[in-house]
């Protein structure tokens, strides 16, 4: 690491009454990689967006490389070459990626073509993996959008590459060209922040880890100095108590089947899956980002049709080929993009809280008692130990977190036969993953049976009783629960 590139000095950053960054102080060196860590709420991607221009700050400054720099907005800052990956998605949908990737970098009108080969030209420099850039940024699935905005902030050949939870929406195979990525910058003397939920992998790729903790910064220490239990105990301020992941070590469910596909295909790539699915069991999908794994939950649920094969929900007797009969016949749906897919960001936790229940709430007549609803919405908040200002708050001011308690907790409300999870703890910490698992757990127990669908193979070791490994559509390999679960056997078949 070379000299000071950034130096941040008695920042802070509040929203109402809300403390978001108290005094806090920081310096970044040149060749630096910054590794942030806190619980979901302690202020980290608030720092960032300042940085970033996202957000002004009310007060303290900042020195980048040597002046004074206050970006007014993310322009501004990518014009001093800093330039961040957001943790939720922002591009615009309706237009093409290469269209986003420029927004607001041009000063004049440039061909489309133009737009793509330079946008090709980036990925070559960073040997980024290339994508359809004509494709409209809305039909890309979570993985390629952020490859895409990750090209978006390379396009600035930034000093200073900000990272905010972006490897935990990628697979494994995308986490390594990430990880390869941020080798490169530091080798061209860059710098990068990040954030990370995946503590392992917080301490595997930084230099150092600045933790936070209620808006303040308590200290920077050096990665190679820390374990996990270290980095944990000094982000939460007390140890961890009870379980994270399962302690037993087979699998554990009921004989009863109560969900199944057979020899299962779509247009979109899956070829002839079959599985069956046990009361109390949690049945867990691993693999790389064009294996197909995040398609089984949607085909579970009825959002993406089969051209062979059937869903059956074995305990209705009933063929599943639509989302409404999934709702009324007790199963539950926790997509991956939960701010694009699941949640109404610009409605209440009320609102959300209530909307998978609104039709069992309705009176006889249909009507909706709001009494009722508002009980229900605030019994939910206080069970899943919501972090707001009240039940009607907004969901989009919530931090990550406290979203996907929301977007869980209203189905684990409702009385379920079958969950279907799709990356259930990504972009939350690590207190709410232990909080999320605990959830998990209670479910199984309850006789419900679990589809969870991951991109992290410690999520699906520590909690899973078999795991599906697929590979280019196809089911490869079921691994029973055990002892002996190794990380190698489940890379070993999907790469």
């Amino acid at each position: 690491m070379g000299d000071t590139l950034l130096k941040i000095e008695g920042l802070n950053k509040s929203f109402g009454i809300t403390h978001a960054n108290v005094n806090v102080n920081l310096e970044l060196g040149r060749g630096e990689i910054r590794g942030l860590a806190g619980e979901n709420g302690s202020g980290k991607s608030t720092l960032l967006s300042q940085i970033a221009g996202i957000y002004r700050s009310d007060s303290g400054k900042m020195i980048l490389n040597g002046e004074e720099y206050a970006p007014h907005s993310p322009i501004e800052a990518n014009s001093r070459k800093i330039a961040m990956v957001v943790q939720e998605l922002g591009m615009v949908g309706s237009l093409p990626a290469s269209v986003n990737i420029y927004l607001g970098k041009t000063k004049f009108f440039i061909s489309m073509k133009e737009l793509q080969q330079e946008a090709d030209r980036v990925s070559e420099r960073w040997e980024l993996p290339k994508l359809n850039l004509k494709r409209m940024a809305g039909s890309m699935n979570i993985e390629n959008r952020k490859m895409v905005e990750l090209i978006r902030a390379l396009a600035v050949d930034p000093d200073v590459l900000i990272l905010d939870e972006v490897t935990q929406s990628l697979s494994h195979d995308n986490r390594e060209i990430i990880y390869k990525l941020i080798r490169k910058l530091k080798s061209e003397n860059r710098s990068v922040i990040l954030i990370s939920h995946d503590l392992e992998e917080t301490i595997h790729i930084t230099d150092t880890i600045s933790i936070l903790r209620d808006g303040e910064l308590l200290e920077t220490v050096k990665s190679s100095e820390l374990s996990e239990d270290d980095l944990k105990r000094k982000m939460v301020g007390r140890e961890l108590n009870g379980e994270y992941y399962r302690t037993d070590f087979e699998e554990q469910y009921e004989d009863e089947v109560v969900f199944s596909m057979r020899h299962v295909s779509t247009a979109s790539g899956i070829k002839d899956v079959s599985l069956k699915l046990h009361k109390g069991e949690i049945l867990a999908f691993c693999g790389l980002s064009d294996s197909g794994i995040h398609d089984i939950g949607q085909i579970a649920y009825g959002l993406l049709p089969t051209t062979e094969g059937e869903v059956w929900l074995e305990t209705d007797h009933i063929q599943i080929t639509k989302a409404t009969e999934s709702l009324k016949h007790r199963m539950a749906y926790v997509p991956k993009d939960r701010d694009g897919e699941a949640m109404m960001m610009k409605s209440t936790i009320m609102n959300n809280f209530v909307l998978p229940s609104i039709e069992e709430k309705a009176g006889k007549a249909g009507f909706l008692n709001y009494g009722v609803l508002k009980k229900m919405a605030d019994e939910n908040r206080k069970a899943f130990f919501l972090k707001c200002t009240g039940i009607n708050q907004n969901v989009n001011g919530l931090s990550g977190g406290n979203k996907q308690k929301v977007n869980l907790g209203r189905w684990l409300a409702k009385d379920l036969s079958i969950l279907i999870v799709d990356c259930p703890t990504r972009g939350v910490d690590v207190g709410v993953k232990a909080y999320i698992y605990q959830c998990l757990r209670e479910a199984k127990k309850k006789g419900i049976g679990i589809l969870m669908i991951t991109d992290e193979l410690s999520e699906a070791m520590g909690m899973a009783d078999h795991i599906m490994v697929m590979k280019n559509g196809e089911l490869k390999k079921t691994i029973k629960r055990s002892s002996h679960f190794k990380e190698e056997e489940i890379i070993e078949v999907m790469v």
